[in-house]
């Protein structure tokens, strides 16, 4: 019985310990809301919601100083929305990255009220089809958004958000121009930028894909899956050595990438390197044994080991 109480005590001290830890080992967003003269902002209702998964969203207001903190973040990519009735909602995305501190500056600007009534009614429909979109109704959705857009054109976050319900109907045309719009009224746009690579990739047009993927690895250097599939449009083009370059990328960021060394072994046919394709197509049954493609990878290392 003694043990037993021993081992309780041990286990509740190891949750409350758990618990306490919970929010530092995750990233927080902070910043402070000013008008355009620099006056701190009180009470600007903020809207952080996940670019991966919408279901992960905080709301939160200003304090008497203008600043907000929000704590407990998955790492990620994130739309941050600033309202405050009398000024111009706007919209940023920014990265959250684990156990460190996402810095915003905000300044809002003075709207005449019936660009706010305007503003207000875009923002009710941008919920609207957000909350459809979760819903997994995409068509309902898109027109959501694409009332929206008619009432307030220069919101990126509206544009992405209409691409991606774009993508789930199977769009591509419309995603591509959603995406597109989205890119120019937010260059710096990581999100936006990848996703527009990756449709124009699925329409065949590599090399607008290639030019948007170089343009994403600017803005973000630790996403495997966008080197990837830069490597992958680089290998549609031909261009086979420079996709290489790429898909060593991959496996610095993340050794386990299984179909990464898949690739690597056709190209490395293609150059006749035969023990740089042999171990790369081993490598790749080691991982993935069971893919789609094992099969195939099995007959060529095979083939090329006569």
């Amino acid at each position: 019985m003694r043990i037993m109480k021993k081992y309780a005590v041990i286990l509740f001290l190891i949750s409350l310990f758990t618990i306490n830890l919970w929010p530092t080992i995750r990233g927080k967003i902070e910043g402070i809301v000013t008008d355009a003269e620099g006056n701190p902002l009180e009470k600007v209702q903020i809207r952080i919601v996940s670019i991966k998964s919408a279901s992960n969203y905080f709301e939160l207001k200003t304090n008497k100083a203008g600043k907000f903190i929000q704590i407990g973040m998955w790492p990620g990519y994130y739309q941050v929305t600033f309202k405050k009735q009398g000024y111009q909602t706007i919209s940023k995305e920014v990265r959250v990255l684990i156990q460190e501190s996402t810095k915003m500056e905000i300044k809002l600007e003075n709207i005449e009220e019936r660009m706010e009534r305007i503003f207000s009614e875009a923002d009710k429909l941008f919920m609207k089809g957000y909350k459809l979109y979760e819903q997994q109704k995409y068509e309902e959705s898109a027109s959501a958004y694409e009332e929206a857009i008619k009432l307030s054109s220069t919101q990126w976050g509206y544009f992405f958000n209409l691409g991606l319900a774009y993508k789930k109907l199977g769009k591509n045309d419309q995603a591509i121009d959603a995406f597109s719009k989205a890119v120019e009224l937010n260059p710096e746009s990581y999100s936006s930028t990848k996703e527009l690579a990756e449709q124009l990739a699925k329409s065949g047009k590599f090399e607008e894909a290639k030019s948007c993927y170089l343009k994403a690895i600017e803005l973000t250097q630790d996403d495997p899956n966008t080197f990837y599939n830069l490597g992958i449009v680089l290998t549609g083009l031909g261009e086979n050595e420079d996709a290489l370059k790429y898909f060593y990328k991959v496996i610095e960021l993340k050794g386990d990438f299984a179909e990464v060394y898949y690739h690597m072994g056709t190209i490395y046919i293609g150059l006749n390197n035969i023990d740089d394709a042999v171990k790369n197509l081993e490598k790749f049954l080691e991982l993935a044994p069971d893919h789609e493609r094992a099969e195939t990878a099995k007959q060529l290392i095979e083939y090329l080991k006569k």
